[in-house]
């Protein structure tokens, strides 16, 4: 997955938090030259804390920071947008491509609020582009040029893996993937505080659980096999793993996570509308 960015021009970011962080961190240990990265963001801290970690350029002034640059990416929280998009579209009179990585936000939304005519795609990374195992799915605006996609999907590419899917897929896709590592948090989480009920020392019980979690994970990317498959290959009947498993099934742990992104991709939707 490494790439070279030596032909790229200055980008932007608008907003400096945890995603942000995450995809410039990932691009700056993939070899992105951190001088090529501006970040608008008007909180000093936020600012310190950017360029210390990555050698991007920060500056206060998004204005600034958007006219040097020829990939703007609008990271900024979903209520919030609306404002800033249209304080920046003033800036942004060279046409950049604009990439919006912000949840519920659509592209007609963006493009009117732009006031112009440019490239516009909305992605949904996640926060394992840090590490760059992220996963991103793109939507571009109708007639958003093939040249345009194709660089948003290197400057994505460069910290994981990059889909495209229909704009109307982009709240699911929000409910699966972009807030996917928190469920993992949270399952992980719980494991590690069960193992320290069970006698574990916490930093085994953490051991042990990362990369149990990192070995399955790995399993289901390389052997290409159902998740059912693999787990009823674990899964003996009578055995230990079977009652784990059927105490998950009496708590309806499917059902409840079924749930959970349901309201996480209502969520997605309410943003967009608000």
């Amino acid at each position: 997955m490494t790439a070279t960015f030596s032909s790229l021009l200055p980008m932007t970011f608008i907003g400096g938090g945890n995603m942000a962080s995450c995809i410039i961190g990932g691009m700056v240990a993939n070899d992105f030259d951190p001088r090529q990265i501006l970040v608008g963001t008007p909180s000093q801290s936020t600012r310190d804390r950017l360029s210390a970690a990555t050698g991007a350029t920060t500056m206060a002034d998004n204005h600034q920071a958007a006219a040097r640059a020829d990939i703007v990416v609008l990271a900024v929280k979903p209520k919030m947008m609306r404002q800033v998009v249209m304080d920046l579209a003033s800036a942004l009179t060279h046409r950049p491509i604009i990439i919006s990585v912000a949840a519920g936000i659509p592209v007609a939304a963006l493009k009117q609020w732009l006031g112009s005519d440019m490239p516009v795609i909305r992605a949904m990374p996640n926060t394992p582009a840090l590490v760059g195992m992220g996963m991103s799915v793109m939507s571009p605006a109708p007639g958003c040029p093939p040249e345009s996609l194709a660089l948003a999907e290197r400057v994505l590419g460069s910290v994981g893996e990059v889909r495209t899917a229909p704009e109307a897929q982009q709240d699911a896709v929000t409910a699966v993937s972009g807030s996917g590592p928190a469920y993992v948090f949270y399952v992980a989480e719980a494991m590690i505080d069960a193992g320290v009920m069970l006698g574990l020392p916490r930093a085994l019980a953490h051991d042990l659980t990362v990369q149990t979690l990192l070995g399955a994970a790995t399993m289901m990317r390389d052997t290409g096999e159902h998740p059912t498959v693999l787990r009823e290959n674990v899964t003996s009947p009578g055995g230990a793993t079977d009652a784990a498993v059927h105490v998950l099934d009496d708590a309806a742990v499917k059902a409840a996570l079924a749930n959970a992104m349901r309201a996480c991709r209502d969520r997605s939707v309410e943003l967009g509308r608000s």
